[in-house]
């Protein structure tokens, strides 16, 4: 599945700060443009995954439906 998001990158003196708009909680830093991207990636795996496990968590022993899930910008 691709998800397309808005990655925000700011130069900073230490190098490069970057986030994903739409993805609270996905931000980074890095000391050159690459290695933010990179980071970021990272980043955003990670909050995806905190969240799929919340989830988990939250709905333990409950009915839960999962659907495809389509906003138009």
């Amino acid at each position: 599945m691709d998800l397309q998001l808005t990655a925000v990158f700011r130069k900073v003196p230490e190098g490069y700060i970057g986030f994903v708009e739409e993805l609270p909680g996905a931000n980074t830093q890095g000391a050159t443009l690459e290695e933010a991207r990179a980071n970021l990636h990272e980043a955003v795996e990670m909050v995806l995954q905190a969240n799929r496990e919340i989830i988990e968590e939250a709905s333990a022993g409950g009915e839960v439906i999962r659907e495809a899930f389509k906003v138009g910008a």
